[in-house]
């Protein structure tokens, strides 16, 4: 892989991860672009993919670290939901990559026409959260049966084109939750999967002693990825207090039927 191809997939990267318009989505469209346009195909996507979402899991860090350290702090009544909300995309997570045969994986999430499909289903997930009162729950005081919804939701955007954040922070918010609170608890519930992914793949690269992308450029994509994310993570929740997420609608639905409708013609 270029140089160039990483830049350009760590900058999607960094801001899909956290605006509500799935960076998997993206990621395997600019991919199967990149294929189109004799590029050739991003060797081991899997493996880029899971450096760059470290690279935003470093933003999540950062842009949240008095939180974080609240979390272990004060507030550590918090933790008992981010891990009912963790145990679904774990479970899920784990057996699709471990359950399913590696071809099965590939196809399952790369695939560019899923990624379409999928930018619908977000795309009606932002139009309902326009249409829904926020609540009044702070996420430390989630119920664990609401934690364990939401975290269901968080294990459907393993699929391409299913925002996690869309997804995370539309069903806090309609389980009762403030949109912020639902921001901040979607945020704190990805440090596990993220960093979980992370490490299961990092262990695949030792077990190969090697990685298909040289290290350097790795490591360049980790660092546009988290600087891009922090930038990502401000816009994002300066639209949510404004109540401007469903826009991404106007964005979704016309880039869902563009994908979908020049994978099934081609």
């Amino acid at each position: 892989m270029s140089i160039f191809e990483m830049i350009l997939l760590a900058i999607v990267q960094g801001i899909t991860e956290f605006l509500p318009i799935s960076s998997d989505g993206h990621l395997a469209v600019v991919n199967a672009l990149l294929q189109a346009g004799g590029k050739g195909e991003v060797p081991d996507l899997l493996e880029t993919t899971i450096v760059l979402h470290l690279g935003t899991l470093a933003s999540v860090l950062i842009f949240y670290r008095r939180e974080i350290i609240r979390l272990l702090t004060t507030n550590r009544r918090a933790i008992l939901p981010l891990i009912a909300a963790t145990i679904p995309a774990g479970i899920i997570g784990v057996g699709i990559e471990k359950g399913l045969p590696d071809e099965t994986t590939k196809w399952l999430l790369e695939s560019p026409l899923f990624a379409g499909f999928g930018f619908f289903i977000t795309a009606a997930a932002l139009w309902w959260l326009g249409r829904t009162k926020e609540g009044e729950i702070d996420y430390p005081d989630t119920p664990t049966w609401k934690a364990v919804v939401i975290g269901f939701f968080q294990a459907a955007a393993i699929l391409p084109g299913v925002s996690r954040s869309g997804l995370t922070i539309s069903s806090g918010v309609g389980l009762g939750l403030r949109r912020e609170a639902a921001a901040t608890f979607s945020f704190l519930m990805a440090i596990p999967v993220i960093g979980g992914a992370g490490l299961l793949k990092i262990k695949d690269a030792v077990d190969k002693g090697t990685t298909s992308t040289p290290i350097p450029t790795l490591a360049l994509g980790f660092i546009v990825s988290m600087l891009v994310g922090i930038a990502a993570l401000w816009v994002l929740l300066r639209m949510l207090r404004r109540g401007r997420l469903e826009l991404f609608v106007y964005y979704l639905v016309p880039l869902g039927i563009a994908v979908t409708s020049w994978q099934l013609l081609k």
